[in-house]
């Protein structure tokens, strides 16, 4: 009789229990259905000198309001901008700066602290004598480059109550290594605040992603090919890496480069010599939990070299990278962090 009774009170207690799960399955599968039938957003546009790429789950575009929000970085950091807070420092303008460009100037000086200098946000002077700037084909001697680089220099430029102050009034800004990876985490967080789970924001090639795309899949994110292609008419896919809810950078020296007596010289301006970086990185792709690290760390790789990218990567276990450099035989070749194995898709 006990054990008849013990089966009597068990399904009593399924009686009541059975409706509740029909009821939670029927209700998660409605959610997961409607979630699947709010459409894709598809925006584009351009900022900071460079076009940008949105795309994100929501039942109607927000381009406007993403425009606001880039301008408002853009007002702030770009160079460009005549009117913006960084272009007033950069004058000697009395100005006030703002919590945005607090952040970042701190961000940049941690990571050049991080890496020796080889990302230095006064580099710029360096970079534009270089002909980078202004593409005139005239490359500075040795007194040229020695009289800039009193111009130049991170540990030259520091915040003090609420204002930059240089050593020298000739330093200047440029937060163009950072700028765009920052602007990317501006929109993913704006994204975010508004309750979308799926994106990905990419603005000139630095790019974060969260959730999933169309296809409920995690987003797939190329890696382009290195070439001799300066003006990137027919780019090719390197490999193609799976990501969500994570920050990508890229930079590379292979579409920006001159020959001279023989030798091919990069873009990209080591700040403790003032010339350009000649080594064997051709790409360096950085992933960090926003993109603006992954942004300055990206660029200062491509300065820092293989050996030293990957010791600094040891002691940061929060950052992954991927590699493409030549080999002792001039062939492209590919380092990445073991932890990006699984997702690399080719």
């Amino acid at each position: 009789m006990k054990e008849s009774s013990n089966i009597n009170a068990n399904k009593k207690k399924w009686a009541w229990k059975l409706p509740f799960l029909i009821f939670l399955i029927a209700g998660t599968f409605l959610i997961v259905k409607k979630q699947q039938s709010i459409p894709f957003q598809h925006d584009k546009g351009f900022i900071f000198g460079t076009a940008y790429s949105i795309i994100y789950q929501y039942d109607h575009s927000i381009n406007n309001e993403i425009k606001d929000e880039l301008q408002k970085v853009d007002e702030c950091l770009s160079i460009f901008n005549r009117h913006s807070t960084v272009s007033h420092v950069n004058d000697n303008t009395p100005t006030k700066i703002n919590d945005m460009f607090t952040y970042i100037f701190n961000l940049s000086q941690k990571i050049s602290e991080d890496t020796d200098g080889a990302f230095d946000i006064t580099v710029a002077p360096l970079v534009n004598a270089w002909g980078f700037g202004f593409k005139n084909g005239i490359y500075p001697d040795k007194a040229t480059v020695d009289s800039l680089r009193k111009f130049t220099g991170y540990k030259n430029v520091r915040i003090k109550n609420g204002k930059v102050i240089k050593e020298n009034p000739g330093i200047m800004l440029d937060f163009s290594a950072i700028a765009k990876g920052y602007g990317s985490d501006v929109i993913a967080n704006y994204l975010k605040g508004k309750g979308i789970e799926n994106f990905m924001v990419e603005i000139g090639g630095e790019i974060v992603v969260r959730g999933k795309n169309e296809k409920q899949q995690e987003w797939k994110i190329g890696v382009t090919k290195p070439t001799d292609d300066s003006l990137n008419t027919s780019p090719k896919i390197q490999t193609v890496i799976s990501l969500t809810s994570k920050a990508m950078a890229t930079s590379g020296n292979y579409r920006n480069f001159y020959y001279r007596n023989g030798k091919k010289y990069a873009h990209t301006i080591d700040p403790a010599t003032g010339y350009p970086v000649q080594h064997t990185i051709l790409s360096a792709t950085v992933f960090a939990d926003n993109c603006a690290t992954a942004d300055a760390y990206a660029t200062a790789f491509m300065v820092t070299g293989l050996d030293k990218a990957m010791t600094i990567l040891e002691n940061h276990p929060e950052l992954m990278a991927y590699f493409i450099y030549s080999d002792e035989k001039g062939k492209n070749a590919v380092w990445h962090s073991p932890a990006l194995k699984d997702k690399i898709q080719k």
